[in-house]
C-alpha cells in the first residue's frame, strides 16, 4: 500500500476550532478512507499556551459526526513534535486544532494517508 500526505498545512491557531482537511474554521467531513496518522509541530507554543486536537467521525454513515478522542498541549516543550494515533478513518472524519488559552500560533501540521 502507498503511503502518501493527503492533507498538510501551516495556520495560526486562535480560538476558532480549526480543520486539519480543509485548512478553515471546522469541524467539516472528509469522506476519504484510509489509514491516516497526523503530525503536528508545536515547536511554537510557550508558557501560558494550552492547545487542543480534536478527531471526529461518523460511526455509521448514516450517523451524525461525534467526538471520538482529543489531545491537549501545555506550554513548551522538549519534545515539540506530536504523532497521532494511527487511525482508520471512512464516513466523515475531520481533525482540528483550537487554542484554548494562550496566545494565537502557527503550527504546521501532515496528515498522512496508507491507502
Amino acid at each position: 500500500m502507498a503511503i502518501s500526505q493527503a492533507f498538510s498545512g501551516t495556520s495560526t491557531i486562535s480560538t476558532t476550532e480549526w480543520s486539519l482537511t480543509t485548512n478553515t474554521s471546522g469541524p467539516d467531513a472528509e469522506t476519504t478512507q484510509g489509514v491516516f496518522q497526523v503530525f503536528i509541530n508545536l515547536s511554537n507554543l510557550a508558557a501560558g499556551d494550552v492547545f487542543e486536537w480534536k478527531l471526529y467521525e461518523k460511526v455509521l454513515s448514516s450517523d451524525s459526526q461525534i467526538l471520538l478522542t482529543s489531545a491537549s498541549f501545555a506550554g513548551a516543550s522538549g519534545e515539540p513534535g506530536w504523532p497521532s494515533p494511527t487511525l482508520i478513518l471512512m464516513h466523515g472524519w475531520d481533525m482540528t486544532l483550537k487554542k484554548i488559552t494562550g496566545t494565537d500560533r502557527s503550527i504546521t501540521w501532515s496528515i498522512r494517508r496508507v491507502g
